[in-house]
């Protein structure tokens, strides 16, 4: 019997934030994710993305980090082994490919309330967990979909992002579930739109508890713009006060003696990450006071 023949390709979750806004940077028209075939060579996996992406796209990246490997069995004989990286960036322009991950998950945008929630995703879900007709099943799906979204006093929890996908999937409301429809949001091919979504998991629960975010910022930059940042790519807002007295008491910023007059009120003063911090890329315990709403 003939061996399957395999191939291997590197698909990359490259994110950004510019004015408040979410980016992911894609191609064939915001289709698919930055994607090529793994070559062969000396060093590691990551230092190859790395160049990779360089070469591929222009950016260079900060924090980098491997997300998972699957199977792609659509693209004719053989097997895609498709291995996805997390890579994050910062842009000073917003250029053809960039795309907010918001047209893709409209529903991770907490910022601005839940309403396709409530008014389009829960009544959904509440019509698919009653297509069963054993009353257990119903019921794990009515508390999968409560645990998931946030509702019936549930908290919304911001890292769960691929679980609501994956959930949506499930029930048959995106297009990728064999042309289902029923969710709001752009789809994407080879699996690529449940790849972002495991980026955004990933990077959603990060940010909790190690300050990769700095790699998205500028050298220099106000503490106003660092929480905008965060609340960005959690998609919910921070309280102030505590945002502020977490990044003091974590000693994560210093001040550069400079300030921001763009915004044309008070100057703001311009800060800038530690270098301890810098070189560690890891701090222990510091946790963002994400808000629950609700």
């Amino acid at each position: 019997m003939d061996e399957e023949r395999v191939s291997a390709e590197l698909v990359a979750v490259i994110t950004a934030v510019q004015n408040d806004v979410p980016l992911v940077l894609t191609t064939a028209d915001g289709r698919l994710l930055p994607s090529g075939p793994l070559e062969p060579g000396g060093g590691s996996m990551q230092a190859g993305m790395r160049s990779w992406v360089t070469r591929q796209t222009g950016y260079e990246l900060g924090y980098v980090e491997q997300l998972y490997t699957f199977t792609d069995r659509s693209r004719g004989p053989g097997s895609v082994l498709a291995i996805s990286y997390l890579g994050l960036t910062t842009v000073s322009a917003v250029t053809p490919g960039w795309r907010s991950w918001l047209e893709y998950f409209p529903w991770e945008d907490q910022r601005v309330g839940d309403g396709v929630i409530g008014e389009v995703l829960a009544p959904a879900l509440e019509r698919w967990a009653t297509t069963t007709a054993d009353d257990k099943l119903a019921q794990r799906r009515r508390l999968r979909a409560a645990v998931t979204f946030g509702l019936e006093d549930h908290p919304w929890l911001p890292e769960l992002a691929l679980q609501r996908y994956e959930l949506l999937y499930e029930a048959g409301l995106v297009p990728e579930a064999d042309g289902g429809a029923g969710a709001p949001g752009l789809p994407m091919q080879r699996d690529h739109r449940r790849i972002l979504a495991t980026g955004i998991s990933r990077l959603r629960a990060k940010i909790q508890y190690r300050p990769v975010v700095f790699e998205m910022l500028p050298e220099s930059f106000t503490l106003g713009r660092l929480q905008t940042t965060v609340e960005a790519v959690a998609g919910q807002p921070l309280h102030k006060q505590n945002f502020r007295r977490l990044v003091e008491q974590q000693e994560l910023v210093e001040e550069t003696g400079e300030v921001d007059t763009s915004t044309g009120g008070r100057p703001a003063k311009l800060v800038r990450f530690r270098r301890a911090v810098l070189d560690e890329r890891e701090a222990v315990g510091t946790k963002l006071p994400i808000a629950r709403p609700r």
